[in-house]
């Protein structure tokens, strides 16, 4: 602004030449992101529990960021950054009476709409990559001793890749470095994987990029914990919608559990097109 400011009271100078300088200013804002780019995982824990019998379409959903997230331009996102999303569909579990009935199965369908930190709001349309129940969810951020011999402990990834809290580095079972243990959390390129345990149509992709993964493994793909429970839909065909369902009883997402969710780079309005 100093070099600005002797520019005007130079001789000579006209309205347009400094509109044209002011222009070519870089805008201090102009580097702040805007839209979370496609492939960005998003590690998260549910604040609330969704309940299919109670809940109705509209219903506000929130999960917190379990780590720090870097966006591509050098943007974090804090660990505790909100996102939120709604209910889209909720069917709890009626049983027909009829004999040889076909039973229909009790779902929850949830899409996220945003990210909120602050002032900071960016939109999102989410797929899930990984979820995992409450006690699976507890279970990956404590450390373990196998035996006397374990002193630091052993932490058990969600996927079950293994390492100490003293090691800088994740390793999988062939000594391949696939994560890196850093201050701010866990991170890694997402790993190719199949799902289909939770009958999932399509499989967890990689990534090119490092991703914020606290509590997963890189290849953690699918659900996990869940008894009884499948994922027809994970959004990532662009959606931005999952479902989760259950035959027999009226399925209920229970607060603590996490997800790794992951930006699927279509907007609603490329979804409505």
């Amino acid at each position: 602004m100093k070099i600005i400011s002797r520019f005007i009271s130079s001789p000579g100078v006209t309205a347009f030449t400094l509109i044209g300088l002011l222009l070519s200013v870089p805008c201090a804002t102009s580097a702040a992101q805007t839209k979370v780019p496609s492939g960005t995982a998003l590690p998260v824990r549910f604040a609330r529990s969704v309940d299919a019998k109670k809940a109705r379409p509209g219903d506000r959903v929130t999960a917190k960021t379990l780590q720090v997230v870097i966006l591509p331009g050098g943007q974090r996102l804090p660990k505790g950054t909100l996102v939120v999303g709604h209910v889209v569909d909720a069917q709890p579990y009626h049983s027909d009476p009829e004999p040889n009935a076909h039973q229909k199965s009790s779902s929850i369908s949830i899409h996220f709409d945003e990210i909120v930190n602050g002032d900071l709001i960016l939109p999102v349309n989410l797929s899930v990559r990984a979820l995992a129940n409450t006690f699976e969810s507890e279970w990956a951020p404590r450390t373990h001793h196998y035996d006397k011999t374990d002193g630091s402990g052993t932490m058990i990834l969600i996927g079950g890749d293994e390492f100490s809290p003293f090691d800088k580095v994740v390793r999988d079972r062939g000594g391949d470095v696939i994560a890196y243990n850093r201050k701010d959390g866990l991170f890694a390129r997402l790993l190719p994987s199949d799902d289909s345990d939770s009958k999932t149509p399509s499989n967890c992709s990689s990534t090119s990029t490092e991703q914020s993964v606290a509590i997963f493994s890189p290849n953690a793909c699918g659900l996990y914990g869940f008894e009884g429970v499948s994922m027809p839909h994970a959004g990532r065909s662009g959606s931005g919608t999952f479902t989760l369902a259950s035959r027999g009883r009226s399925i209920k997402l229970y607060a603590g559990s996490t997800a790794l969710l992951q930006e699927t780079g279509v907007s609603l309005a490329q979804n409505k097109s």
